[in-house]
């Protein structure tokens, strides 16, 4: 990066203007050799603000750092906010705040870097397109730290990035942390048997019946995207994830704005798998299309039928993969049941900066032990996947 540049920090997506900002995300349209990620563009992170989801009064007060250059233009960006709690994360840290609490200090505040409630890797560090890549983002990892001291805050956290940022972070004192997901990876499948080939033979007879049973009493499957995605359809979906969510979590996240403004602003990012009985809808689950993948993130039901959570979230998403050609799906946050059903682990990666020297050996002594953990987990897990032995490298390749 060459010239004077500045730092600013903004508490609102209203006040960062969406062209410039799409263009640090990848999601300006017809921006060449962009990966579009739809969780960091303007038009997700700020209907998460505009819907009362993700606020100063939910617990995410936005402190979102933008780097300018000489002439005002924004030449990188970071998602970030200050919270009170570690709700919404998917990256759990109470222990490290009941911990610190222990010893007579303060956790809260903290600096979070991630999107709220979306445990999807992507781009944290983001770079306007022939800007320096490493100079802007060493400023905002330094950015970071500054703000991190300004407001006396025990921490800042990057969650869910790619591991090419990792260096800068670590470059600027923050630890490496790692953690499991498990992933569909579509190896050039033409059709969904295409995939089931490549299974064991007892792994591919059980999915076939486990898929049947799903669909007994008369339930069928539709996809709606784009234009399919009325205020009507919002209605009944929003039924399913408070009756699931307020059940799991207890307080449900997202607010039913929030589906009203993602409908407006990126219907054609989104797909709706929805279960239909008896001429309505009982069950479905949303998911984001991107640039190479299709992120599944939350379902609901107000029925419950053997296996269906399983078609609906996991066997459909791999069916719409292969179709559109997407080369994975990222069923979102922990599950091992994933594996059985071709979902294969894969390592998440987080940063993490504490300030107080104390907190800071102790969470590095606990990082390097769980590293070792969370390595020797996954290689046990490959060992189980549902694939054939001969298929199994070729998978993972």
């Amino acid at each position: 990066m060459t010239g004077e540049i500045k730092i600013r920090v903004e508490t609102s997506f209203c006040d960062i203007a969406r062209d410039q900002w799409d263009t640090l995300s990848g999601a300006a349209k017809g921006q060449p050799g962009s990966m579009y990620n739809p969780f960091v563009s303007h038009a997700y992170l700020s209907s998460l603000e505009e819907s009362g989801s993700a606020t100063a009064e939910t617990g995410w007060l936005g402190q979102h750092l933008l780097i300018e250059d000489g002439k005002g233009r924004i030449a990188g960006g970071l998602i970030c906010y200050l919270k009170n709690h570690s709700q919404g994360e998917y990256v759990f840290d109470h222990g490290w705040a009941d911990a610190f609490a222990r010893a007579g200090g303060h956790y809260y505040p903290k600096l979070q870097s991630s999107v709220p409630f979306t445990p999807a890797t992507g781009p944290r560090l983001l770079v306007r397109p022939g800007e320096n890549v490493d100079d802007t983002r060493a400023a905002l990892a330094a950015g970071l730290t500054e703000l991190t001291r300004r407001h006396g805050a025990s921490s800042a956290h990057v969650t869910f990035l790619p591991t090419e940022e990792l260096p800068i972070l670590e470059g600027a004192g923050f630890l490496h942390r790692t953690d499991q997901q498990f992933h569909f990876t579509n190896a050039g499948y033409g059709c969904h048997d295409d995939f089931l080939d490549t299974l064991a033979s007892r792994k591919r007879k059980a999915l076939k019946k486990e898929r049947r049973a799903a669909l007994e009493h008369g339930i069928t499957i539709d996809w709606l995207t784009g234009s399919d995605l009325t205020e009507r359809i919002w209605d009944q979906f929003f039924a399913f994830y408070m009756d699931t969510g307020s059940r799991k979590w207890g307080r449900p996240y997202l607010t039913r704005k929030f589906y009203s403004l993602i409908g407006e602003r990126m219907a054609d990012d989104i797909l709706l798998v929805m279960a239909k009985r008896d001429g309505r809808y009982i069950a479905g689950a949303i998911n984001f299309i991107g640039s190479d993948a299709l992120y599944g993130r939350h379902w609901g039901a107000i029925e419950d039928h053997p296996f269906l959570h399983f078609e609906v979230c996991y066997h459909q998403a791999i069916d719409f993969a292969i179709a559109k050609g997407l080369a994975r799906v990222e069923a979102g946050a922990q599950g091992e049941h994933k594996l059985a059903r071709g979902y294969m682990p894969v390592t998440t990666h987080s940063a993490h900066y504490i300030a107080h020297p104390g907190l800071r050996r102790a969470v590095a002594d606990y990082l390097a032990r769980e590293r070792h953990e969370i390595e020797e987990i996954g290689e046990m897990l490959e060992e189980h996947g549902p694939f054939r032995k001969g298929e199994r490298q070729q998978h993972d390749d």
